[in-house]
Formats: structure tokens, C-alpha cells, sequence
């Protein structure tokens, strides 16, 4: 049989576009169970009738609504992404590219958790190679105790071997792509193999109650290895972000049934390992950016965490006969609307300038409110005249030049007046039901482009 590496579709014969999703070679021939045995199967489970009818079905109104506690990972930065703690019984995908700390998070978060007993099934590396990683880590000793167990198997059946003999309250896999199961015929990390291993640990995590936190690899597109099912039968999908030529590491929340997706986790990464970052807007700052033309702060939410970010630009005429339009950490289609907005509004021609945008610190952010420190930064570079410091913005920009009103303005502007700036340009709809005098930070409500930029630049 063919399936989508992408979406999971099937076919009988292989296609060169999937017919669900519209991507292009991305089915994969992979072996099914011989019909005989599935007969076999089929038979056993009709005599076995009474079994298969054990559940019952229940009125919604008999069903307890408790939630069981949550269990916590001693890092509040993963507590965090996950919503509150580890689910009992639920099962969590970390994924990442090669080298960005997967295993070291996991690893380190494991030694940690002295209160459980941690079963950590290692697929790629030694019990040598995961004893000296530990030492490193483990700044205050290793743990005396003998709740952290150490398995180095490839095998799906010994491991649940292991596991009924060990009995364990957390179990970890790194990665899901080194385990086999004896059921299906293909080599280890196919879309069988990922697909029949994830589903049997899915059920144990759901029938037994203990938590399963597998490790997942990257592929050259940045998405995750394995067929698209992988992502759907596990709880919780978290991705281990950054760049390695920068020292943050960033956890991210794609899919979380039991939380918000919206959730960030910001990790420094260090000699003995991750060090949690409590305030990441005193990281995303330079020191000293007095006199430096094309420099922005703007005042950022993502999930339920306020910070301050760096945005720099760099507008310079064109070399070539087309202009470049280069954005990093920022949404490039929403670069290209605002500087349309800022030639047709504001007046500025840019069509013959080249403009690079980045976010600061390797940061990548998706709030709306980063849209006025984008034009401030691209304006500044454009005359060359710097902003003058103590000045930060925040600030939805619409198509017709109005600046429109951000959720949560008042964590901004405390964030903002934390970290010692004197001036906050905010939309003038936010100033409704705003008690400006529980903030020393002056409040310069702007409702057009122009207005902010004449604040900025007199």
C-alpha cells in the first residue's frame, strides 16, 4: 500500500500528486499485514465478543468532571507550554532539529523530577554517552536516589517488557524514529514503524495513566518526521525552536488538548545545560543602541507573557534592477503590506530600496502589535535618524493607515515601564477605560501613521 507522508491519505497504487492534500511525491510504499493473519484477527475477536463490548455508554451528566492533578516538572517554563504540569496518561511529542537541545531538555527536566519514578528509553545513544550528559547537567550531584532508570533498547516489545517489571510514572522515549515493532515489516523510523509504535504507547499512556513523553526528529522542511497521523494521536505537540548560532532556545506549543497553543518557553543555553530565562526582554535588548538609526522596541505579547523586543531594519537603494524585500523572525507578506501602506499613506517612496527586517535575538514573533515598530524601524533607517531611546511602541497598522487598538495594553505598558522607557506610543482606542494614572511611563495615543511618526521624529 502507498500513504502521504504528509497527510496520511492511502492508496492501492502510487500517485505523484496526493488527491487530499496536493503535495508532490510524497507517497510511500509501505507493507501491510498478510490477509491471512488479519482473518485470523478478525475470527479471534468475534469469539472474543464479549470483551470487544466492555465499555458502556454514559449520559453526559453521569460523568465526573474532576481533573486529576497535574504533574509538576520543576521548570516552570515547561510547566508553562504544557498548560499547568504533565496530564497523568496523556502523551507529549517534543520535536526539533539536530542539536537544538531535545535530549538535554528532556534529560535534564527527568533528573529533576526526584519525586517519580522516570523510566528514560534511549534509542540512539549509550547508557555511557546519557551517564556523562547527566554529570554535566547535574550541577548539585545526581540524584541519590533510585527513581531514574535507564533503558537502551530499540525493541517495542522489550520495552513494554521493561516497563510491567519496572513499573514506572513517567516514561520517555528518544526518539520515536529509533523504535521497531515486530508487528510490521519495515525497517525502523518508516511511516509503519512511526505510526504502530506511537499508537501502541498511546495506549498504554490512556489504560495505565502514566504520562509518555516521546522525542521526535525534524525533517529538511522543518516539519516533523513520520506521517501527519503522528501529530494527531498524541495530546500535546511541542517544538524545541532556535537558532544554534544564538544562545535561546525557544519551546513552543503547537497542539495542546489539555492548555493553550499560545504558550512560550525561553531557555538560554549553557555550559551545564538550559538555564530558564524569567525575563526575556532584558536578554532581547542590546546594552547601547543610542545613535544607531533603524533600531524599534516594541512592546510584544506571546501566550499570557509580555515582553520587550528589538526590531531592526536596514532600507539602502537597490543594486540590482528589482528590489530585495528580506524579513527573519517576521511574516514577509505582512512586511510587503506595510510598506505599501507607509509609501501610499505616509508618502514615502521605497520602491526603489532594498529593505531587510529582523527580529532581534532570533526571536520569532507573531503579534499584530509589532506592526508600528516595523514602520518606525524602516523609517528611521530610511532617514537615517535614530529614534531617541526611552521611546517604545505597540500598535495594530491597518490598510488605510489607522493605528487599531491591541488586546492587553496594560501588561504592555507595565512591562514597558519595568524596564526603565519613558514614552509608550499606544492606539488612541486603547486609552478607553485605561487608568493612566497608575502608570509614570508618559502614554502618546496616536490614531493614524503619520501621527506616530511625527511623535517619533518631530
Amino acid at each position: 500500500m502507498y500513504v502521504c507522508d504528509n497527510c496520511g491519505q492511502e492508496s492501492a497504487k502510487w500517485i505523484g500528486k496526493c488527491p487530499a492534500c496536493g503535495q508532490w511525491n510524497t507517497f510511500k510504499e509501505i507493507k501491510v499485514a498478510d490477509t491471512r493473519k488479519q482473518v485470523t484477527a478478525t475470527s479471534a475477536a468475534a469469539s472474543a465478543g464479549h470483551q470487544l463490548r466492555q465499555n458502556k455508554v454514559l449520559r453526559l451528566k453521569d460523568i465526573s468532571s474532576h481533573d486529576d492533578p497535574r504533574i509538576d516538572m520543576h521548570d516552570a517554563e515547561l510547566n508553562r507550554v504544557l498548560g499547568g504540569g504533565l496530564v497523568p496518561g496523556s502523551i507529549v511529542l517534543l520535536g526539533g532539529e539536530p542539536g537544538i537541545g531535545k535530549s538535554t531538555l528532556s534529560l535534564q527536566t527527568m533528573l529533576q523530577l526526584t519525586d517519580k519514578k522516570v523510566l528514560y528509553v534511549s534509542g540512539e545513544e549509550s547508557a555511557h554517552q546519557l551517564k556523562m550528559r547527566a554529570e554535566r547537567l547535574a550541577v548539585s550531584g545526581l540524584p541519590a536516589d533510585d527513581n531514574f532508570l535507564l533503558l537502551c533498547e530499540n525493541s517495542l516489545e522489550a520495552i513494554f517488557d521493561h516497563i510491567k517489571e519496572v513499573q514506572p510514572e513517567v516514561v520517555v522515549v528518544d526518539s520515536i524514529q529509533t523504535i521497531s515493532t515486530e508487528d510490521v515489516e519495515s525497517s525502523a523510523g518508516s511511516i509503519a514503524q512511526v505510526r504502530e509504535c506511537a499508537s501502541a504507547l498511546l495506549r498504554f499512556a490512556k489504560t495505565s495513566g502514566v504520562p509518555v513523553i516521546l522525542i521526535g526528529h525534524i525533517t529538511k522542511e522543518g516539519t516533523l518526521a513520520g506521517p501527519k497521523i503522528l501529530e494527531h494521536i498524541v495530546d500535546t505537540v511541542i517544538q524545541f525552536e532556535g537558532d544554534q548560532h544564538y544562545m535561546y532556545r525557544i519551546l513552543r506549543s503547537i497542539k495542546n488538548r489539555f492548555g493553550s497553543t499560545s504558550e512560550l518557553g525561553i531557555y538560554e543555553m549553557q555550559q551545564t545545560g538550559l538555564r530558564q530565562v524569567s525575563n526575556p526582554s532584558e536578554l532581547l535588548l542590546t546594552e547601547d543602541h543610542d545613535g544607531l538609526s533603524g533600531v524599534a522596541i516594541s512592546s510584544a505579547i506571546e501566550g499570557v507573557r509580555p515582553f520587550l523586543v528589538e526590531t531592526q531594519a536596514l532600507v539602502s537603494s537597490a543594486a540590482y534592477g528589482t528590489p530585495q524585500r528580506s524579513a527573519t523572525g517576521f511574516d514577509q507578506r505582512r512586511l510587503n503590506m506595510l510598506l505599501a501602506v507607509l509609501e501610499k499613506r505616509v508618502g514615502f517612496k521605497l520602491m526603489q530600496k532594498d529593505v531587510f527586517l529582523n527580529i532581534a535575538g532570533g526571536l520569532r514573533v507573531t503579534d499584530m502589535a509589532m506592526d508600528l515598530s516595523v514602520i518606525a524601524a524602516v523609517l528611521s533607517s530610511n532617514v537615517d535618524t535614530p529614534i531617541e531611546e526611552g521611546w517604545c511602541m505597540a500598535g495594530e497598522v491597518g490598510l488605510s493607515g489607522e493605528v487599531r487598538p491591541v488586546a492587553r495594553i496594560e501588561q504592555r505598558i507595565s512591562e514597558a515601564e519595568k524596564l526603565g522607557f519613558q514614552h509608550i506610543i499606544i492606539p488612541k482606542y486603547n486609552l478607553s477605560g485605561l487608568n493612566r494614572k497608575k502608570f509614570n511611563i508618559e502614554l502618546v495615543p496616536v490614531r493614524k501613521v503619520e501621527e506616530a511618526l511625527r511623535a517619533l521624529f518631530g
